[in-house]
């Protein structure tokens, strides 16, 4: 392929070839193969909405990784569709197990599920060796005759 059509062709689909916002390699088998991805420094944040709803279909301990936040917030409330994804905070557990310093992360839970009770008992030991608070609120919001829990974050 001559350079002008190889530089079009990379410029027409920008998000091709990409796992979790890194270039793999295209001849690669698995996407998310260590030897397509190149090493970089990990992004540190305050705050990360960990995707799809904490889906396991696009979320693993490589995020956790390289993406490193002071709170992470898990939104999944859809049991049958796996959401919240118990892999997935599994996946955390192992990704801060990897960065080699013990800076304090806080989970934020936006629903109250049977996944997310059962994984913060099993692992609570795990958790507590990490810095990992799971941040409960008893706080609920009413508007207009809708009512919901809350969390107050502050920076």
């Amino acid at each position: 392929m001559p350079e002008d059509e190889l530089s079009r062709s990379s410029h027409s689909n920008p998000g091709k070839n990409l796992v979790n916002g890194i270039k793999t390699n295209p001849a690669s088998s698995s996407p998310k193969s260590s030897l397509s991805v190149p090493m970089r420094p990990p992004v540190y944040v305050d705050l990360a909405y960990i995707p799809n709803h904490c889906s396991g279909k696009n979320t693993d301990p490589e995020f956790f990784k390289r993406v490193r936040a002071s709170y992470y917030v898990v939104s999944g409330n859809d049991a049958a569709n796996g959401e919240p994804s118990r892999a997935v905070l599994d996946a955390l557990l192992e990704g801060k197990s990897q960065w080699g310093e013990n800076l304090q992360v806080t989970l934020i839970p936006t629903h109250d599920t049977e996944v997310t009770r059962e994984w913060y008992q099993q692992t609570h030991e795990k958790q507590q060796e990490l810095n990992i608070m799971v941040l409960a609120s008893s706080s609920t919001v009413v508007m207009q005759d809708e009512s919901f829990p809350a969390c107050k974050i502050e920076f």
